[in-house]
């Protein structure tokens, strides 16, 4: 069964990495927002309107699994945990920044091209 796992990854094309890595709402823009300085947990869910306490907590912890980010503990009272890009986070930049770029062109235009409901006969 291991060796068909690995078959499976073999032959994973290369955006199912993108998007099994950086899937997920919110993902991205966690990335976006450690990329210029550590973040405390409470800075991240204020960046983030709409993220839920559990949804966010999840996704750190994806990230730190997926090793993209790093999570340091400080031990005071209350503990303070801030999170960081990693080093292998960091090889993520050039693509995040397509997708800011991307999104900035496109933003207009995409309202534009949105599907309208057919009208009903």
């Amino acid at each position: 069964m291991n060796a068909d796992k690995e078959l499976t990854e073999e032959r994973r094309c290369p955006i199912e990495t993108v998007i099994h890595v950086l899937g997920g709402k919110w993902k991205p823009t966690i990335l976006w927002l450690l990329l210029d300085s550590v973040k405390r947990f409470s800075e991240l869910e204020k960046r983030i309107p709409g993220i839920t306490q559990k949804m966010l907590t999840q996704h750190l912890r994806e990230l730190e699994s997926d090793r993209l980010i790093t999570r340091t503990i400080y031990p005071s009272v209350p503990p303070k945990v801030e999170y960081a890009l990693s080093e292998y986070g960091e090889t993520l930049i050039p693509v995040l920044q397509t997708m800011c770029d991307w999104g900035e062109n496109h933003k207009r235009p995409a309202a534009k091209h949105q599907v309208q409901p057919a009208a009903n006969q």
